[in-house]
């Protein structure tokens, strides 16, 4: 069973260092928190530079920081490995680039634990 992760904890870390969403604001450099409010009530998504701010003012890595929106991104990207993974073992048979489709393989299986065909 997959465990239902909310887009972001802004505010559960937030709340949890006693600050106010103005004196987080100030922190990140704006007049206001009402913008900070937005990414807090998950309206929208904050600039990468922002979720790096907020990663240094809550000591919370990203990926943690915005969890939901981490198991997204990490769900789509292991789709489409797997999608590139199937497009370069047919890849492999053609001549000039089965080199290159080989060492992609390659990465992909070290990097990602994608198994690779023995099959030339």
């Amino acid at each position: 069973m997959t465990s239902h992760r909310l887009e972001n904890y802004l505010k559960a870390c937030r709340k949890k260092t006693g600050l106010t969403q103005r004196e987080v604001a100030f922190l990140l450099g704006w007049k206001s928190g009402e913008q900070f409010s937005r990414y807090e009530k998950r309206h929208r998504l904050p600039p990468l530079q922002t979720a790096l701010a907020c990663e240094v003012i809550f000591g919370i890595p990203v990926s943690e920081l915005f969890a939901g929106v981490s198991e997204s991104v990490k769900r789509d990207i292991a789709e489409r490995i797997e999608a590139l993974g199937a497009d370069l073992e047919r890849e492999r048979g053609a001549g000039k680039r089965t080199r290159l489709a080989l060492r992609k393989l390659s990465w992909l299986s070290e990097q990602h634990g994608r198994a690779v065909s023995s099959k030339p």
